[in-house]
C-alpha cells in the first residue's frame, strides 16, 4: 500500500472515487507478468470499478461530478481513485449497489460480445459453459439464457454446480471427471454442444472438441487452466466446426464506440430480470492480496470486489 498523488482527468477523461473493483482472473495474470496485456512495473492493477465521478476532463459532457458510475479504467482500479476514458464510463441504474455495479462491466460485456457479435447464439441451441460458477461462467450462463439458449454448465464442485444452476443452468456437470463428455452428448440426445464458451483451455479444450457438435463452434474466452492448447486440423475439417477468438479488450480498444450500444442492450436485460451478478466474496481495500489468492485458488463463486 502507498500514497500517491491524485491523478487529473484529461481530456476526454474522467476520474472516479472507488466505492467498489471486481477482482477478476486477469488480474493474477497481470501481477505475475504472464498476461497479454503487460504494464510496466510498478503498477496499480484492476479494470472494474464502480463509484462517484470525482471530475471530468475537457470535452466531456455526458458525465458530469457526482454521478453514480460503472467504468472500465485501463488499470489502477485498486486504487481510491481511478481515472477512465468516458467512453468506458456508464451510468448506474437507481436501484443498483456499487458492489453489483462493479461486477458487470467486463464478463457480461465479454459474454454479450461473444454471443452476439463473434457469433450470435440461436434461441434453442445447446450452449455449454465451462467454468460456470466463476465470474465470466456466471455471466455467460445469464447472457445464454435471455438469448435463448438452453445451457449445460461444468464445474468443480457440488456448490458450484449448484451455484451454476442457480444462475440458470439447465444442466450442471461436474468436469474434474473426464466422463463429462459423454454426459454431454446424453443430454443433447447425441448431437453435441451447438456453442462451447471456454474460458478454461488446457485438457477441458481438448476434450471440447470431442463433444462440439457437426458445424458448431468453440468459444476461446482465454486460458486459466495455464496451458494454451492447440488442436489438430483434421478435427476441424472432419467435424465442419469453428474456433471462434473472443477477445473483447483487443475489440473495443479498436471500436471504442462498441461499449455504449452493448452495455445499454445489457441493462434492458437487467431491467427485464434477466441478468444480475451474483457477488458472493466482498474485500476491504486493504484485503486485495487474500481476494487474488482465493480466487487463484479456485475458492470463489461468481464475482469477488473490494469495497472501498
Amino acid at each position: 500500500m502507498d500514497e500517491v498523488a491524485k491523478m487529473e482527468p484529461g481530456a476526454g477523461q474522467v476520474r472516479i472515487r472507488n466505492h467498489a473493483a471486481a477482482l477478476n482472473f486477469f488480474d493474477i495474470l497481470q501481477v505475475q507478468g504472464k498476461y497479454q496485456v503487460k504494464p510496466p512495473f510498478p503498477f496499480t492493477p484492476g479494470a472494474e470499478i464502480a463509484g462517484v465521478v470525482d471530475a471530468v476532463g475537457a470535452g466531456v459532457t455526458s458525465i458530469k461530478e457526482g454521478d453514480r458510475v460503472m467504468a472500465i479504467p485501463r488499470g489502477g482500479a485498486f486504487g481510491e481513485y481511478s481515472i477512465a476514458p468516458v467512453a468506458s464510463v456508464f451510468a448506474m441504474p437507481d436501484a443498483m449497489g456499487f458492489e453489483e455495479a462493479a461486477s458487470i462491466p467486463i464478463v457480461y460485456q465479454t459474454g454479450y460480445f461473444a454471443m452476439t457479435h463473434r457469433y450470435r447464439i440461436r434461441e434453442g441451441e445447446w450452449l455449454l459453459v465451462h467454468a460456470g460458477a466463476s465470474g465470466v461462467g456466471m455471466a455467460a450462463i445469464q447472457i445464454g439464457k435471455a438469448l435463448g439458449a438452453k445451457v449445460i454448465a461444468t464445474a468443480g464442485s457440488e456448490a458450484k454446480l449448484a451455484f451454476s444452476r442457480e444462475q440458470g443452468a439447465d444442466y450442471a456437470i461436474d468436469y474434474g471427471d473426464a466422463s463429462w463428455v459423454d454426459r454431454v452428448k446424453e443430454i443433447t440426445d447425441g448431437r453435441g454442444a451447438d456453442t462451447i464458451y471456454d474460458p478454461v483451455g488446457g485438457d477441458i479444450f481438448d476434450l471440447s472438441t470431442k463433444c462440439v457438435a457437426a458445424e458448431g463452434r468453440i468459444l476461446i474466452i482465454g486460458f486459466a487452466a495455464g496451458r494454451i492448447p492447440s488442436i489438430a486440423l483434421n478435427r476441424v475439417l472432419l467435424k465442419n466446426i469453428s474456433i471462434v477468438g473472443v477477445l473483447w479488450g483487443g475489440y473495443v480498444m479498436s471500436h471504442p464506440e462498441y461499449e455504449a450500444g452493448a452495455h445499454a442492450a445489457l441493462m434492458k436485460l437487467y431491467e427485464a430480470g434477466k441478468i444480475r451478478p451474483s457477488v458472493n466474496a466482498v474485500y476491504r481495500f486493504d484485503d486485495a492480496p487474500k481476494g487474488l489468492r482465493d480466487l487463484a485458488e479456485r475458492k470463489v463463486t461468481g464475482k469477488a470486489v473490494l469495497k472501498f
